[in-house]
C-alpha cells in the first residue's frame, strides 16, 4: 500500500510561482507513474502532468505546459510540481495519484492541497 502526502499548496499573486511535492510512504515510488489532478470548483477532477518511473517521460495538459514542470526523485520517493506564472485559473486543489506502471487506473491519492491564485 502507498500513502501518499501533498505539500506546498498556498496563496498566491497571479505571476507567481508555487512548488508542490508528493511524497509516498509504505512503498516507495520507483514501480509507479505518478500524476498530479486538479479540481477547480464545479468543475471535474482533471489530470494535469504526468511521469513515468524514470522520470525520462512525461505528459502535461495544454494548459499548463511551459509553466509547469513535473520531476521526481525516486530515493527520496518524492514528486514535485513546479508551477510557474500562475494564472488565476490554475486555483483548484491539486492532488497527486500513482498506477503502478502497465496499469491504467490511478489506485492511490493524497488527500490535495489548496492553491489559491489572485488576479
Amino acid at each position: 500500500q502507498v500513502q501518499l502526502v501533498e505539500f506546498g499548496g498556498g496563496s498566491v499573486q497571479a505571476g507567481d510561482s508555487l512548488r508542490l511535492s508528493c511524497t509516498a510512504s509504505g512503498r516507495t515510488l520507483d514501480f509507479y507513474t505518478v500524476a498530479w489532478f486538479r479540481q477547480a470548483p464545479g468543475k471535474e477532477r482533471a489530470l494535469v502532468v504526468n511521469i513515468n518511473r524514470s522520470g525520462t517521460s512525461t505528459y502535461y495538459a495544454d494548459s499548463v505546459k511551459g509553466r509547469f514542470t513535473i520531476s521526481r526523485d525516486n530515493a527520496k520517493s518524492t514528486v514535485y510540481l513546479q508551477m510557474n506564472s500562475l494564472k488565476y485559473e490554475d486555483t483548484a486543489i491539486y492532488y497527486c495519484a500513482a498506477r503502478i506502471i502497465g496499469t491504467d487506473k490511478y489506485e492511490y491519492w493524497g488527500q490535495g492541497t489548496q492553491v489559491t491564485v489572485s488576479s
